[in-house]
Order: structure tokens, then C-alpha cells, then sequence
């Protein structure tokens, strides 16, 4: 309640403050919730889209200056990283309560896709991302299983879509090439990151575009002074992306895209999650790579009603590899194969065949959105003591068939629905097989139907119900302890989990309010999610029974709130979210739940001198779940930036961002360490063009 109180407090100064706008316009043209989402199906302005999505681009990717996934998500309501605070691996997804840095299975939940490839890796307290947050240009968040229908069943949490950057990102209109050179420095850990870019056309119908990154960095201190052990680490990444357009309208287009994040870490914790457990285990050497490959050809078929097609092959493969270990002298076959020399990787092939045909009649707008998709994944692992139990190898092969409408009448009424059936089947490979495992397979289906209805073009509701169900894992059905009868077995016998989820909202929208030219946008989502046949692990030492099970039912629910102004001298941005669960069986508070919590931003833009600047102010008040390493007690902290694109100097960028400013120390309740103290971030770049 207190937090709540906060919040209307911090709104209506947020709205008090740009009364001050002397002049019109925006250099922006638009607030956050009028980004455009690509990942609903036909793109949508995101106020207009009947679901809880936001868009990070390349300004607020600017501003924030992200080291780290948990970086990313500070202005998105209901979500944030979990795991590690700071390291560079470590993270996971949570999506309104959905999401573990250390559950097996728990980021199945949650699909991320890189330039449309599924990406997807889990091993023992590790974290379940690698990719370098300097590739990308764009981050898309749907929140909820309503985005099952278009990326898979299981998407209980929602979807999280990351694009890399194109050449035209970099070469300005009626120009053929671009160079950019950006140095980047943390002074919390004596961070350094540099980076070349290299940009060019090829003629008129094609481009092409490298980028390489290089950084280091020394361990952190939070706000005590008190060092983040293991947060040191040196990181490359490298991006190759071309695009070819042809046709008689250029209305075709070929992509590659290829990147790659080396990750190389000396004196790792073990355990590169955090908390208690990154002593226990002591550590090594982790070395890590995340590779993503597509190829895709687009064909927007001009004139054809019929023709709208995305045909895309993708690979992917995130591996670690780890050595050294401190307490190398108590490996051995068993639950210490944790601490003996190992490889781990997850590798995914896939290919989407996805078409969308238009059906508009009178004052109806209709589309229709039709495809499949069909990928092979390999989960590998093994050690210097053979294959680990805890991370079984074996393969999944998976197909799925998807529809979805558009129906909108008269630019009012926006009906979706949509459906989606995936067949997968699993086999174990030598050694979980010699364990137990024997193949799977199952159906899983996702239903939806959401709807927006626009009363005015200021007032407008929506609502969607959606179901989703979740296939087990190949770790959740072929994981064991190892020791046959006299341990936890394999799993072979779960059912799968299951999503029901309900969300209601309204949108507002305007211009003109305070000066003219300005704009302010506000989406609120009240949301419910029943929760069915959870699958979750048996307790260490049980005997005789299998590793996973089937667990009462739980309920997450709650509201989100997601507020942007721009006039021509200020701007503000609002985000909230309160999430509320139980679990049905104990009644207590689901353990990956996240405090409620609010951030806010007020700024002001100097358009003569390219400047623009602002404070954030973030606030979580205290909760306690079912495990004290999720519990934690509430804090605020408080964030400045300013931003410099001078025109008399084109092609020169410098951002400043102190983090922490008054270097509070403190715990996010879904990390396991302190966060880090205060942290100054200093980017310079310089772009040559011709």
C-alpha cells in the first residue's frame, strides 16, 4: 500500500512537470507505447495491440548502456532478470513471476528468439542467455501465454524477441557507407568496451554490415564496498548481417544474419547464480560461446492479397566449457561430477514457413496469419567422469501448426484469435538411456482470443483469454541422481503443465495536452494466471522416485502500469507492476515472484544543443516468498543520464549514466547477490560517413 501511495504521488508530479514545454513537437514523435510490434503478427502500434507489450530500441539501449541482460528491463513493467546480479552469465528471464535462474526447465517457459531464432540453453546455476547486448538494436517483451499461437506452446510467461543491427542503422539517407567507432568505460569493476562497426551498400539493392566488440572488466563492489566475487570477465562479439532486395516492386528481401558471444571467464563461481552456493562450490574456468545463424527470405507480394511469406532456417548453439575448478580434488561419478572438468551445449536447427493472406471486406480489415514450424534440438553434455545426470543428453524433435485472424472493423473493434498445436518426441541418448530414460512424446495445444476495442482516439479497452500447455523437458524427463534405485529416477510419467490466463485493460491516449505537438500514452493490465500440474523436482535425497513431479496447482495475478509523455522540451515515462501468487497446496507466496515495483523517468531535451537528460528513480518494496533466497526487504535507487548528439559535430555520440547514484546497498529479491554499488558509464562514439 505504501509503495502504491508512491506511486500516484511520483504520477501526478510526473504529469505536473512538463507543463513547463515551451515549444511543439518531439525529436522522438512518438512515446514508447507508440513503437510499432512486429511480434503479434501484422504489425501494430503497441497502445493498439490487445496484449502487455513494450519496445526497447536504440535510444533506450543508449541511455542504458547495458553490461548485463538485467540491464535491459528497468523501464518494462513485470520484468527483470533473475539469478546473478552482475556477472556476465548467471541471468534468467522473469516474466510477471515466471522464471528461475536455477529450476531446471523454468526458461522453457519464457521463448527468446534472436533475429527469429529460438534460443535456449539450461545447465546446473549458470543462467540461460549469452548474447552480448551490443548486437542488438531492438528488444520486443509480450507478456502472458497469449503469444504461444505465433512461437510455441509452454510460453507461459510470454516471449522476449532481441534484433540485431542492420547497415541502414548506421547510413544516413543519400549516403553509401559508415564507419563508427565506440569506446565504452564503467568505473564499478574498471569496465572497457570497445567497439568497430563497418557499414556499407552495395549498389542500390543490397547492404551489408560488420560490427566487432571487445570487453573487460574487473570484479564490482556493491554499495557496502564489498566485492561481487567472480564478476570479472573479458567478452568478444562479432555480427555479420547483409540483406538483399529484389523483385519488380523490391518487394522481396534475402537476410543473413550471424553472430557470436565469447564469453571467457578465470576464477568463475561454480555456481554462477549467486548467492550462498557460489562459495560452496568454489570455482573455475568457464568459457562460453552463443552462436545464432538465419537465413530468411521475406516476400511482401505488392498487390497480392494472397501473398505476405516468411520462410526463415535457423541455427543456434550456445555451449560452455569449464576446467580449473578449486575444489577439482572432490570430483567424482555422482553429484560431484558438478566440480569435474565438462562441455555442455544445447544446439537447434529450425525452419518457419509463415504466410499471412488479407480478406478485406467493407469495413471489416481482415487478416489471416497461417504456418509451421518444425525444429531439431541437441542437448549434449559430458565430463571427465562421463555423461553428468543432472544434465542428460538426448534430442527433441518438434512440429507445430499455428493460425491466427486479425479482424478489425471500421478501425474500432480488433478481434485475434488463434490456435496452435505442437507434436514433439524426445529420445535419450546412450547414457540417460542407461539410466532410464526411454522416448516421449506428447501434443500440446494454445488456444486464444483477444480483443481491442477503441471507443475514441483516446479512450480504448481490450481483454484476451488465452491457454497454453507445456511439454516436459528433456531435464525434466531424463534427469536423475545417478545411482539407480537407490536416488531419484527418471521422470517418465509427467504431465504436462498447464496455463489459463485472463488479462483486462484499458488504453489512453492524446495530444495537445500541455503544448502542441506533445503526446501521452497509458496502458493498465490486470491479469490472472491459473496454474496446473507444475512440474517441479523431489527433494534431494529421496529415494526410489522419480526426480520430477507433478505439483498442486498456483495463481499468479496482478496489474501493470505503463505511462510515456514527450513534448518538445520534457518527457516522462511511468512503469509499475505488482505481482500476487499462491501456491494452492501451502498457500504461501510462489518463490520466483518479484517485489512490486515502480520506475520512474523525468527528463528534459535541449533540442539546439542535441542534448537530452533526465533521472530515474526506482523503488521495490519488500516481499517474502516461500524461500528466504527470494525474500528481501524494499529499497530505492536512483539513476541520472544525459545524452549528446551535437549537429554542428555530425557523427558524434557521448552518453553518461550513474547508476546507484547514492551508492545504496541493496538485494533485488529475485538475485542472489548484492546489486551493485554506484556506477559510473561513460560511451563515446564517433561515426565517419560517405
Amino acid at each position: 500500500m505504501r509503495l502504491f501511495t508512491t506511486v500516484t504521488s511520483l504520477a501526478l508530479i510526473a504529469a505536473a512537470g512538463p507543463a513547463l514545454a515551451q515549444e511543439s513537437g518531439s525529436d522522438d514523435g512518438y512515446t514508447m507505447l507508440g513503437r510499432l510490434i512486429y511480434g503479434w503478427g501484422t504489425p501494430k502500434v503497441a497502445i493498439d495491440t490487445p496484449q502487455a507489450v513494450t519496445v526497447i530500441d536504440q535510444q533506450d539501449l543508449d541511455k542504458e548502456q547495458p553490461r548485463t541482460m538485467g540491464d535491459l528491463f528497468a523501464d518494462v513493467p513485470g520484468v527483470q532478470a533473475a539469478g546473478a546480479s552482475a556477472r556476465m552469465l548467471g541471468q534468467a528471464f522473469n516474466i510477471r513471476g515466471i522464471g528461475n535462474a536455477e529450476q531446471t526447465g523454468s526458461q522453457n517457459r519464457i521463448i527468446i528468439t534472436v533475429d527469429g531464432a529460438v534460443k535456449f540453453f539450461e545447465q546446473y546455476r549458470t543462467g540461460s542467455f549469452f548474447g552480448d547486448p551490443e548486437l542488438y538494436k531492438r528488444v520486443e517483451v509480450l507478456r502472458g501465454p497469449a503469444s504461444s499461437t505465433m512461437y510455441g506452446s509452454g510460453a507461459i510467461g510470454g516471449v522476449v524477441n532481441f534484433t540485431t543491427k542492420d547497415a541502414t542503422d548506421f547510413i544516413p539517407e543519400g549516403q553509401t557507407g559508415a564507419v563508427r567507432l565506440k569506446g565504452a568505460y564503467d568505473s564499478n569493476g574498471d569496465g572497457k568496451i570497445g567497439t568497430l562497426t563497418y557499414a556499407q551498400k552495395l549498389g542500390e539493392d543490397a547492404d551489408m554490415l560488420f560490427s566487432y566488440s571487445q570487453g573487460t572488466s574487473d570484479d564490482m563492489e556493491d554499495g557496502a564496498g564489498e566485492t561481487i566475487p567472480a564478476t570479472a570477465g573479458d567478452r568478444w562479439s562479432a555480427l555479420l548481417k547483409s540483406n538483399y532486395y529484389f523483385g519488380e516492386n523490391r518487394d522481396q528481401r534475402l537476410t543473413f544474419s550471424a553472430s557470436r558471444t565469447d564469453s571467457d571467464l578465470k576464477d568463475a563461481a561454480v555456481a554462477q547464480t549467486g548467492g550462498a552456493l557460489a562459495s560452496a562450490f568454489g570455482t573455475s574456468d568457464l568459457h562460453a560461446i552463443d552462436d545464432t545463424l538465419s537465413l530468411t527470405y521475406a516476400n511482401e507480394g505488392v498487390g497480392n492479397p494472397w501473398l505476405d511469406l516468411e520462410a526463415q532456417l535457423s541455427y543456434s548453439k550456445t555451449s560452455t566449457e569449464r576446467d580449473n575448478f578449486s575444489l577439482g580434488m572432490m570430483c567424482s561419478a555422482g553429484r560431484f561430477s558438478v566440480l569435474c572438468p565438462n562441455t555442455a551445449s544445447y544446439e537447434t536447427t529450425a525452419l518457419k514457413l509463415e504466410n499471412t493472406v488479407e480478406m478485406s471486406r467493407g469495413a471489416w480489415e481482415n487478416y489471416l496469419t497461417f504456418g509451421t514450424q518444425l525444429s531439431h534440438q541437441n542437448r549434449y553434455a559430458n565430463s571427465s567422469v562421463g555423461e553428468p545426470a543432472f544434465h542428460p543428453g538426448g534430442t527433441e524433435d518438434k512440429l507445430g501448426l499455428y493460425v491466427q485472424g486479425e479482424f478489425v472493423w471500421n478501425d474500432k473493434l480488433t478481434i485475434t484469435p488463434g490456435l496452435r498445436v505442437d507434436r514433439a518426441w524426445l529420445s535419450p541418448d546412450a547414457a540417460a538411456a542407461a539410466q532410464g530414460g526411454t522416448d516421449q512424446d506428447g501434443t500440446a495445444i494454445s488456444p486464444k482470443i483477444a480483443a481491442l476495442y477503441q471507443f475514441n482516439d483516446t479512450w480504448g479497452v481490450f481483454g484476451s483469454l488465452a491457454r497454453t500447455e507445456r511439454m516436459p523437458t528433456l531435464d525434466e524427463l531424463y534427469q536423475t541422481d545417478g545411482i539407480g534405485a537407490a536416488g531419484r529416477t527418471a521422470s517418465l510419467n509427467l504431465d504436462k503443465e498447464k496455463a489459463t490466463t485472463v488479462e483486462l485493460g484499458v488504453t489512453y491516449q492524446t495530444s495537445g495536452l500541455l503544448s502542441e505537438g506533445d503526446s501521452l500514452s497509458a496502458k493498465a493490465t490486470l491479469f490472472h494466471n491459473d496454474l496446473t500440474d507444475l512440474i517441479a523436482a523431489n527433494p534431494s535425497g529421496s529415494v526410489g522416485v522419480p526426480y520430477f513431479r507433478n505439483v498442486d496447482s498456483a495463481k499468479i495475478w496482478g496489474g501493470e502500469i505503463e505511462a510515456s509523455y514527450e513534448a518538445d522540451r520534457w518527457f516522462g515515462q511511468l512503469a509499475y507492476s505488482k505481482v500476487k501468487s499462491k501456491d494452492e497446496a501451502t498457500g504461501q507466496t510462489l518463490t520466483d515472484t518479484p517485489a512490486e515495483n515502480i520506475a520512474l523517468t523525468l527528463g528534459a531535451k535541449f533540442p539546439d544543443q542535441g542534448v537530452r537528460t533526465g533521472w530515474r528513480v526506482q523503488g521495490f518494496s519488500g516481499i517474502e516468498t516461500a524461500s528466504a533466497s527470494t525474500s528481501a526487504p524494499g529499497y530505492a535507487t536512483h539513476d541520472l543520464f544525459v545524452s549528446w548528439k551535437p549537429e554542428r559535430l555530425a557523427g558524434i555520440e557521448v552518453n553518461l549514466t550513474v547508476e546507484n547514484v547514492f551508492d545504496r546497498e541493496y538485494r533485488n529479491n529475485l538475485s542472489l547477490d548484492n546489486a551493485p554499488g554506484r556506477n559510473v558509464k561513460l560511451s563515446v562514439a564517433k561515426a565517419f560517413t560517405w
